[in-house]
């Protein structure tokens, strides 16, 4: 069965678009731990990151920068926070967020709370950064 990330890659479930190659997507988190929480994901199902060809991961990674780059362009903060977890979906993913202090990193808590007006304004602006 395909990752919800596969579905997404595929147009059959909807996202907010930040970028996209032949190889990547980058996309706003629907459940973000601050304003801009961008997952950065391969289009080809891979479940471990660690199972990505060295190029592959390479590339992810280069991607994933350029895509940072913009949300720090948009979204005010200190930096862009970079984890891979690998636990919540089985398809290699990146999470970009923007923080400025290192408990805005804390995966569980609530999710800021965004309406999909704001999520598609702000996809749209980072986008433009790109």
């Amino acid at each position: 069965m395909a990752s919800i990330f596969t579905r997404i890659v595929r147009g059959e479930i909807p996202c907010y678009k930040i970028a996209e190659t032949e190889a990547f997507l980058a996309f706003l988190d629907v459940r973000p731990l601050a304003k801009g929480h961008t997952l950065v994901i391969p289009k080809e199902e891979i479940n471990y990151v660690f199972d990505l060809e060295d190029a592959h991961l390479s590339a992810l990674m280069v991607f994933a920068k350029k895509v940072a780059r913009a949300i720090e362009a948009e979204v005010p903060c200190q930096r862009i926070g970079l984890s891979v977890i690998g636990l919540e979906v089985p398809h290699t993913h990146v999470h970009l967020v923007p923080i400025n202090q290192i408990s805005d990193m804390t995966f569980g808590r609530e999710p800021v709370p965004m309406t999909q007006e704001e999520m598609a304004d702000l996809a749209a602006r980072i986008a433009a950064r790109m």
